[in-house]
């Protein structure tokens, strides 16, 4: 039962996490990246302080001992979300996902050169894989340099959910460090506190006046982002991380269908058989992991859509 309540857990928070990235390409056409931003992490703040200070954590759940290293990370998701979001709005919401899928891959390469983690054939194997999945996804956009703008738009768009895939494993790495010596919700707390301050930055570049519709839009991406961290938090409390890994994959299917019936969009077929190949290779590589019991603590702190 206990595995059955952290799966469904899991399966909640992905929705949710499409839910927010919905949101967030909703007002990409009217708002300023960087109040997107803003708006993501802000309010996110707002029911994980909530959960924190009815535990009577408030306190003892932010102390820490590595205050730079919670900034080093958020910086680095902070400038992964910005490409993250910067794709949603040039791509569909399911291209966008599946591009996003290369995360654990660029994850085991950046495992074993900046923490120097032993990877042997059989991950290797699933990493090149993977790769080949990722050029798949990415070939209907690398075609199209010099056409129509909007096909500009979509490659440009390809190539900033690349980087946003890779900028989150490097932010995944910073979390491995992280999680020897600091709590959950303090990584989580600090990393939204400095990524709506790096939101805020961007205030004098010239940020827009929004109808109550999109300020509820605004406000509700991060609440729904803050729910989906909690749901994400917990479900790993019910089940180990290599039964409930998998279902990250389930955000796939709920761009799918949220990208159908809100925006009136069908996935770039390439781009599916592109995500397939890289799920199968990430599925092998959690698996693997798994099997020689490397710590999954980072997996309970990844954020789709950027961070």
């Amino acid at each position: 039962m206990r595995f059955l309540i952290g799966i469904g857990l899991k399966v909640v928070a992905t929705l949710l996490f499409t839910i927010m990235g919905a949101l967030i390409k909703a007002v990409g056409d009217t708002v300023p990246l960087g109040q997107i931003i803003f708006s993501r992490n802000f309010f996110a703040l707002l029911p994980i302080l909530a959960l924190l200070a009815w535990r009577g954590e408030l306190w003892s759940g932010l102390r820490t001992s590595r205050p730079g290293g919670h900034v080093l990370r958020a910086l680095i998701g902070g400038l992964s979300m910005f490409f993250v979001f910067a794709a949603l709005q040039r791509l569909t919401l399911a291209d966008a996902t599946a591009i996003g899928f290369a995360t654990p891959i660029f994850s085991v390469v950046l495992a074993v050169i900046l923490l120097g983690e032993v990877v042997r054939i059989y991950r290797w194997s699933a990493v090149a894989v993977g790769f080949v999945g990722v050029f798949v996804m990415l070939s209907p956009y690398l075609t199209i340099f010099g056409g129509e703008s909007a096909h500009d738009e979509m490659t440009i768009g390809a190539v900033f959910a690349l980087l946003g895939a890779i900028g989150s494993a490097l932010a995944m790495i910073q979390v491995r460090r992280l999680t020897k010596t600091e709590t959950t919700p303090a990584i989580v707390f600090y990393f939204s506190v400095v990524a709506a301050l790096m939101g805020l930055a961007t205030l004098p570049t010239g940020w827009a006046w929004v109808n109550t519709q999109t300020a509820t839009m605004l406000v509700g991406m991060g609440i729904v982002g803050g729910v989906a961290q909690i749901f994400l938090t917990k479900s790993y409390r019910y089940a180990p991380a290599s039964l409930i890994a998998p279902f990250d994959y389930l955000t796939m299917l709920w761009s799918v269908i949220i990208g159908y019936l809100f925006f009136a969009e069908s996935p770039t077929g390439t781009v599916l058989v592109g995500a397939a190949i890289v799920i199968v290779a990430g599925l092998f590589v959690i698996y693997r992991e798994a099997r020689i019991g490397l710590d999954r603590s980072s997996r309970k702190l990844r954020m789709p859509f950027g961070g």
